[in-house]
């Protein structure tokens, strides 16, 4: 057993000063090594480094899948420190994801009427590209389908997106406006699965977007439409109002409209916002 000792008035304002000093230390430098408060001053806007440091969610609409995960790794290069995980489905899933309050800081739909539901979710948008629909045609196309009227040949297993998915409305817009009635053999929650099921054969045709008919190869044959029978679908992104990381969302939905992301973009074939 330690003997008592009485400190006096000064020994005990001369400890309480050195273990103030002592604890003052490791927050000082948590301070200048990118703690919390270092995030957010460098994913401000303003910041030169964008949002370095920063850890960002972004919900992403299913076909910018390839682009942006070109656009991540770019992003995160010139950022040392800065992770971006992205979570792709169709903008229909996004919403409801965001309505329910799930953690993410960045939105990106493929369609303005989507994000324009959210407004009171997010902050201002920014139309970052633009894209167009296509056939997507079994390999070989054995139907020889070269125009959008060939899909309401009933021999012709069409599949679609559901309606509320944004290309699934698209493709119901063209076909009404052509009064082409198609009987889809499925609807799909997003374009990729349709792209998919025409891939593997599940399907002799559906209707998608350019840029992912573009990533299948020889997989499927892609008809394209006429301009004047198309649709255009807008890709808007905005910083989600319950992000953690506001500046860093910001930066990084300033950035996607940039010369780097927008190269990123039109290389993967998206048409200039």
């Amino acid at each position: 057993m330690q003997p008592h000792v009485s400190a006096t008035p000064h020994i005990r304002r001369t400890v309480a000063a050195a273990l103030t000093a002592a604890l003052l230390v490791p927050l000082s430098a948590c301070g200048n090594g990118g703690g919390a408060g270092h995030e957010a001053d460098a994913g401000s806007p303003s910041s030169p480094a964008g949002a370095k440091g920063a850890h960002l969610t972004v919900l992403a609409a299913s076909s910018l899948t390839d682009a942006f995960r070109t656009a991540k790794e770019a992003y995160e290069k010139s950022r040392p420190g800065t992770r971006v995980n992205i979570s792709f489905a169709g903008s229909q899933e996004l919403a409801a994801q965001v309505k329910q309050g799930a953690p993410a800081d960045v939105l990106v739909t493929a369609d303005t009427r989507t994000m324009d539901a959210l407004r009171a979710e997010t902050g201002d948008a920014t139309v970052i590209a633009k894209n167009r629909l296509v056939i997507a045609a079994g390999k070989g196309n054995p139907f020889g389908i070269d125009e959008l009227k060939d899909l309401g040949d009933s021999r012709i297993k069409v599949v679609l997106a559901a309606p509320e998915v944004p290309v699934g409305r698209y493709g119901k817009q063209i076909l009404d406006a052509q009064k082409i009635e198609v009987r889809p053999v499925s609807q799909e929650p997003n374009v990729r699965a349709v792209l998919s099921k025409v891939e593997l054969g599940e399907a002799d045709a559906g209707l998608v977007y350019k840029t992912d008919s573009a990533k299948s190869g020889d997989k499927v044959v892609t008809v394209d439409i006429p301009d004047a029978q198309n649709a255009v679908a807008s890709y808007p992104a905005a910083a989600l109002k319950q992000s953690r990381n506001a500046g860093a969302a910001a930066a990084f939905v300033a950035w996607l409209s940039g010369p780097e992301a927008q190269k990123i973009l039109q290389d993967a074939g998206f048409q200039k916002a």
